[in-house]
């Protein structure tokens, strides 16, 4: 896991995400609320597929518009058999890690393969990249 993780607020916009993107050399954010939740995740191809490719304002777009959904995360204390079950079954490369609802930080799939006994590492890698 990758402690210290940064948020782009809810009410931030798209083109303070991309900066903090940019500054950061990351491809994805989590999108934190004002009450300190994990409201989503916003993705690079979020910004220029949903938002530039659209024409939407990206000074008056907030990070928020993008966080759909409950978001899919791990538990600070989960196992690594329900990190990689979780992110098989949802078919993602990266996690956020909550401990209660506070974000703590992130897995991403090079935490598993650094990490994890090669037999997960390699259900990971098929799951994940059999479709795609």
């Amino acid at each position: 896991m990758t402690g210290g993780t940064e948020c782009v607020g809810e009410n931030e916009s798209i083109r303070q995400a991309a900066r903090k993107m940019a500054d950061l050399g990351v491809g994805v954010l989590p999108i934190c609320g004002e009450d300190d939740r994990l409201k989503g995740m916003l993705t690079d191809r979020d910004i220029v597929i949903k938002a530039v490719a659209e024409g939407m304002d990206l000074e008056t777009t907030t990070a928020g518009r993008f966080a759909q959904g409950e978001p899919v995360t791990i538990g600070a204390d989960d196992s690594v058999d329900e990190l990689v079950r979780t992110m098989t079954e949802h078919q993602v490369k990266r996690l956020p890690v909550i401990d209660g609802h506070r974000l703590i930080g992130m897995v991403t799939e090079a935490d598993v393969a650094t990490h994890a006994p090669q037999e997960k590492v390699i259900d990971l890698v098929t799951k994940v990249y059999a479709n795609g």
